[in-house]
């Protein structure tokens, strides 16, 4: 590359004409051969020729550049080659000579900071930087980057080229990108970019009674407010001394100037005027084909330290000290500087996911003191006392669990496993389910209110329809080569034909319903998994050593056994699947070619979050649902697939099926958690880690801020997809199985204080600067959650009817108690029925090697968790009248929960507006004074000039403003 810097001047931010001489070209060659090169010093005022020498050397050089140049190999590869040779022959350097030149340049670095955010110049700020790697076959790749380049100068941006012998692995070449006032100008324009035109004057009346108690959680008011509160408006250039602009440099925060860059970049074409393939065009193609290996907005300092530079900010360095830190766990968030260094989809992000965290600690409180509650009722549990009796529970022979290889049981070798029911399964439980359904409720509601507040205060409450009219994707542009007339704009404007539509959304459902049945296969096979290895465990674990150890011996069960490594198989099944789908989810849709990107957000979302809910809740809907349900009876059981499989559906212990769905629920979401965060941790910071090994050895001034930035992670398309999807499965974990696990929001609780931080401390030190961008929402995922937050009930509902046996037990104290006492004596006698062991069928009864040695020819009956009528009775082995009571209480249940549940949802959603009235006051205040501060703004402006159409000598201002300049009248009218 021999071109440094763009060409400022002219009017057009379309395209300018060059205008600049062709000396320029050559003088702007001679300022990158001495700054980037190294081997020609500026001014050369360390050379040791004599001033004649000197003298005669540059003009002789400067005829050589200039011959080079004019000649037509000025664009190849060799030219700045065939440049720098001819330096060193014209001035007599030898090969050491030259050398160490090149040394000695990189000293005078070290004494001048690369370490900076502007052009060499120190003035124009660094908005965007390029990177490529100048292959020795990449004759393709340089044409396309020079054409590239010029046709970015031509919309007005300035690049500045850093050659690569000043990069450390010495073949990295940097493009640095500035964006001149005039093109942010225009461009804030067309993008209706909100400004500030006026001071708000509406007093904030926010103050809570009692703040003070809030003092130690609060940060710096420089932090939680780096902006002063301003009215805005969209900014329209020609009216540009209606804002309030003072420093032009500055007046375009950062986020906003990288905003802009990226609109220009990723609709900049790379072909010739002369081609026809409209198709070459934005960064992302070329990203895609290798021509530049990274494009990204640099970070303004480093994150330990402040920028020596006092015209730079240092946001980077207060976000990593007051939110990134650790120790700051229990602060607020800074998110308006969250927001003004990374734009409004990553703050949106960090406020909802701090609102849920707030919101849980409620959930968590109260799902504790449910679980304290099972812990202190420990010793009212009577059918526990029972199960673990040797009067009871020890003369109760349960049967085989299995075909063959099962042996008969006595029922206290399950007290254990009732009492861990018991902490889980009370009536706190019922409370608990009916709390979280009233819970979510009121999270959604009130952080449709925070959202709202958000909204206005970032300047968003007009956007959707920004989104959708000025948000084309660059890819929709180019592939949809049919264009029609658009109504309501009366332009010509690119579209998708609707056969064309159609085929491409068949096939995405399609792909995502064979990847979802490929789930459910994996399921299947988890559960045939689970079938056939709890025999193997049983037999196995008959005569195992560790049935002798005092504390854990009696805890591990072929029951724990099979649940245990089959939930840590289907964990590793969710986490191989994972990786496979992003890559599917991700082209089937970008095959769809969405219109806008907020079209291509929700398609994703959906894609991936259909996939991800099958893939995490699967096996937790088969044990709450589905195991122990459908079993049969000892002589007529039920199988998998079919009798012949040998495949034979499992049971539920007398404890219940819900301290399972509890294990399974714990080892999946903890699992989940804890392999998050060590892969969104752990794995950046080792990759930087390694990538940055060379250049920690050199000194800060030699490690210029892009190569800094260049070697940390990029944050990705998907990256903040991700985190969303993270945190929207832990949501359904707790509310969709929180019956079964009181505990479960308090886990989330700790993991989200930990998330907070561990995102935020990613972000700042381990990824480069996301480009930033605007949402008014969360998108996709505020549907998402209301589903789910709807689902939760029922799912809760059913849970407790039908996978606890917190209804069968009320029905046996309230109906079928023998003494007619409001207790639960006689409870576990009467939810087991009696079966004739003569009558096992040869293939379902037990071999006589794996009977226990207490069992004897005495013991005719074995018993089986049911509602039968005993063998002998005239219905023997039909189900009784108490089950066809217990199944309506269960339908009862569901059916009033969800009724209660769902109309004080309806009722409190009603209740809570989703806009607060102050902030719809300060919406039409700022709407009323932009069209009154218009009306005023043009009214003057017409006045001054029909004044200066009157040819009128005087220059005094109107009488209304006799002591005001004419732009101190512009000023007043605003």
């Amino acid at each position: 590359m021999h071109r440094i810097t763009g060409k400022p001047g002219g009017d057009s931010l379309i395209e300018m004409s060059p205008s600049d001489s062709f000396i320029d070209d050559i003088n702007g060659y001679h300022q990158h051969a001495s700054s980037s090169t190294g081997s020609f010093q500026q001014g050369q005022s360390s050379s040791p020729l004599p001033p004649d020498v000197c003298v005669e050397t540059c003009e002789s050089l400067s005829t050589s550049l200039a011959s080079l140049a004019a000649s037509d190999h000025s664009d190849s590869p060799h030219f700045e080659s065939q440049t720098l040779e001819k330096i060193n022959t014209l001035t007599g350097l030898s090969r050491k000579r030259a050398l160490f030149l090149k040394f000695r340049s990189r000293i005078d670095k070290q004494q001048q900071s690369k370490d900076s955010v502007f052009f060499r110049d120190g003035v124009r700020r660094i908005d965007f930087v390029l990177s490529y790697v100048d292959d020795k076959d990449g004759e393709r790749k340089q044409e396309r980057r020079k054409v590239y380049e010029a046709n970015l100068e031509k919309v007005g941006l300035e690049l500045e080229t850093e050659h690569k012998s000043e990069s450390e692995d010495g073949k990295t070449y940097f493009v640095k990108i500035h964006t001149p006032w005039e093109v942010l100008a225009t461009y804030a324009d067309v993008l209706k970019i909100k400004v500030p035109f006026k001071a708000n004057d509406i007093p904030d009346n926010s103050e809570m009674p009692m703040n003070w108690l809030s003092t130690p959680f609060r940060l710096p008011e420089h932090i939680m407010h780096p902006e002063a509160d301003y009215f805005t408006a969209p900014f329209n250039k020609s009216k540009s001394d209606f804002f309030l602009i003072g420093d032009k440099e500055t007046f375009f925060p950062p986020s906003t100037r990288n905003r802009i860059v990226y609109y220009i970049l990723s609709r900049c074409s790379y072909y010739r005027d002369e081609c026809a393939d409209k198709d070459k065009k934005g960064i992302k193609r070329l990203l895609n084909n290798g021509t530049y290996t990274a494009a990204f907005p640099l970070h303004d300092c480093r994150y330990w330290a402040r920028s020596r530079d006092a015209n730079c900010e240092s946001e980077r360095y207060n976000l990593y000290r007051y939110w990134a830190s650790f120790l700051c766990f229990f602060k607020e968030q800074p998110l308006n500087l969250v927001r003004k260094y990374y734009g409004e989809k990553i703050g949106i992000y960090f406020a909802w996911l701090g609102f849920y965290t707030e919101m849980l600690f409620f959930a968590a409180i109260v799902g504790t003191i449910c679980f304290v509650y099972g812990f202190l009722t420990y010793d009212d549990n009577e059918w526990s006392k029972e199960i673990c009796s040797e009067e009871i529970g020890g003369n109760i022979v349960m049967c085989p669990l299995c075909d063959k290889k099962c042996s008969y049981w006595k029922l206290n070798t399950t007290c254990n496993s009732s009492w861990q029911s018991h902490l889980f399964d009370n009536v706190g439980t019922v409370f608990f389910a009916i709390f979280m359904g009233i819970w979510v409720t009121l999270f959604l509601e009130f952080w449709k209110r925070r959202q709202a507040r958000l909204e206005y205060d970032w300047d968003l409450v007009d956007f959707e329809e920004e989104q959708q009219q000025l948000q084309l994707r660059p890819e929709y542009e180019t592939k949809c080569s049919n264009r029609k007339l658009n109504r309501i704009t009366q332009e010509m404007e690119p579209y998708l034909p609707i056969t064309s539509k159609c085929a491409r959304t068949c096939l995405s459902g399609a792909t995502v319903l064979f990847w979802i049945s490929l789930i459910i296969a994996c399921i299947i096979g988890v559960i045939a998994y689970r079938l056939a290895v709890y025999a193997a465990f049983a037999s196995i674990m008959k005569d195992s050593p560790t049935n002798n150890l005092e504390v854990v011996g009696p805890y591990i069960t072929p029951q724990l056994a099979t649940s245990v490594t089959a939930s840590c198989i289907n964990f590793v099944i969710i986490m191989i699947l994972n990786l496979m789908y992003e890559r599917v989810a991700v082209w089937i849709t970008d095959m769809e070619i969405p219109k806008t990107h907020l079209e291509y957000e929700n398609k994703l979302t959906v894609k991936m979050f259909l996939f991800q809910f099958v893939n995490y809740y699967s096996s937790c809907f088969y044990v709450a649902f589905f195991k122990g349900k459908f079993v049969g009876y000892p002589g007529e059981y039920a199988y998998m697939f079919g009798s012949r499989s040998k495949l034979r559906n499992e049971e539920c212990d007398p404890g219940g099926c819900l301290i399972e769905l509890t294990t399974q629920l714990v080892i999946v979401m903890t699992g989940k958690q804890v392999w998050g965060n060590i892969q969104e941790a752990l794995v950046p910071w080792l990759m930087n880690w390694w990538g940055s090994r060379k250049a920690r050895s050199h000194p800060e001034s030699l490690y210029s801020r892009w190569e800094q930035d260049h070697d940390l992670q990029g944050f990705g398309q998907l990256g903040l997809f991700h985190e969303y999807l993270e945190m929207v499965i832990q949501f359904g974990f707790i509310t969709l199985f929180v019956a079964s696990f009181p505990l479960a929001p308090l886990m989330a609780l700790i993991n989200n204080i930990i998330e907070v931080r561990v995102d935020a401390w990613k972000l700042t030190t381990q990824f480069r600067r996301p480009v930033a961008a605007k949402a008014h929402s969360i998108g996709a995922w505020q549907e998402i959650l209301n589903g789910m937050a709807v689902l939760s009930v029922v799912t809760n509902a059913f849970i407790v009817s039908f996978t606890s046996d917190m209804i069968p037990r009320l029905v046996y104290m309230y109906a079928y108690q023998p003494d007619g006492q409001m207790n639960m004596k006689g409870y576990i006698n009467n939810s087991l029925s009696v079966f004739n062991i003569s009558e096992f069928l040869p293939a379902n009864r037990p071999e006589d090697d794996e009977n226990p040695s207490w069992f004897n020819s005495s013991i005719t009956t074995c018993r089986y968790r049911d509602y039968r009528y005993p063998p002998g009775h005239e219905r023997q082995y039909s189900h009784t009248m108490q089950f066809w009571h217990i199944l309506a209480a269960k339908l009862a249940f569901i059916i009033i929960m969800e009724h209660v549940v769902f109309l004080v949802k309806f009722f409190v959603a009603w209740m809570i507006p989703d806009v607060p009235s102050e902030v719809r006051a300060r919406v039409k205040r700022e709407r009323y004074l932009v069209q009154e501060y218009l009306h005023n703004y043009e009214v003057e402006k017409l006045k001054i000039q029909l004044s200066q159409n009157s040819h009128d000598e005087c220059t005094c201002t109107p009488m209304i403003y006799p002591s005001l300049t004419r732009h101190e009248v512009l000023s007043e009218c605003l």
